[in-house]
């Protein structure tokens, strides 16, 4: 780990604290180890870059400098598969901190369960780790978000942009404060009302909503059709053999 930056720093809500950093293996290591530590709710570790960045199953995130790379710590005392939410309403926050500075000429999605895209192609992704403790409640949680601002990858299954490419001059703190201040209004809506309504406005700009997918699992591949979100936010697809929810997976939209 590499010591911390002296650069300014973005002002944000009085509920985190930010600690910056220059590189790290991930973000989410460093913010797991420091939850262990008795990092409080809201701390959030950034690091210009990491070197060895993962995503959802193991799979490695590059890392180079100019994007956006933290994970936050929360300590909601719920169940796990409550919290499971939590990666919906960071897609909400992560869409609607940039949508005042897209050009109207993009569309923005989000990918089940944990992506934000532009036009189709993949900007942001999404990762939650969790350590449950007592009476099967969460000791903490780590929300890792990766956003491609100023390179996105080019060797990947998933096509994928940044916002450099789309015509956008966001700095990575511009998107860091942006984020965070949408992340602390969601929060607050989700504790105070609960999923449905998080379930609404992400539902607004789902990709694949009522089209024919194809969701990978472990051990089979599954086409249908995403007919909606449960209230748990399992996916419910609409398949030959009748309806079944998804709890996790890999979606790809048939186009």
């Amino acid at each position: 780990m590499s010591a911390q930056s002296s650069g300014a720093l973005p002002s944000l809500p009085g509920f985190f604290s930010l600690i910056e950093l220059e590189s790290v293996g991930s973000t989410n290591d460093e913010a797991r180890s420091r939850a262990e530590n008795g990092a409080s709710a809201g701390t959030i570790v950034w690091a210009k870059q990491q070197n060895s960045g993962r995503g959802r199953r193991g799979r490695a995130w590059i890392s180079p400098s100019g994007n956006l790379y933290c994970s936050i710590v929360l300590r909601p005392q719920v169940s796990p598969a409550i919290a499971a939410q939590l990666s919906f309403v960071t897609a909400l926050a992560l869409g609607e901190g940039l949508q005042e500075f897209l050009p109207t000429s993009v569309t923005l999605e989000y990918k089940w369960p944990n992506d934000v895209l532009i036009d189709g192609q993949k900007l942001a992704g999404i990762l939650l780790e969790s350590q449950i403790g007592e009476q099967s409640k969460l000791d903490w949680l780590l929300i890792g978000t990766g956003v491609n601002v100023a390179s996105s990858p080019v060797d990947t299954d998933r096509p994928s942009t940044c916002l450099r490419q789309i015509g956008m001059k966001l700095s990575v703190t511009d998107v860091l404060a942006a984020y965070i201040h949408a992340l602390s209004t969601w929060l607050a809506r989700w504790e105070k009302t609960g999923f449905e309504s998080v379930r609404e406005v992400w539902l607004k700009r789902a990709i694949g909503l009522g089209e024919a997918i194809e969701v990978r699992l472990p051990n089979e591949t599954l086409t249908g059709t995403f007919e909606a979100l449960d209230t748990s936010g399992s996916l419910v697809l609409t398949t030959p053999q009748g309806r079944q929810l998804i709890s996790a997976g890999e979606v790809f939209v048939q186009r």
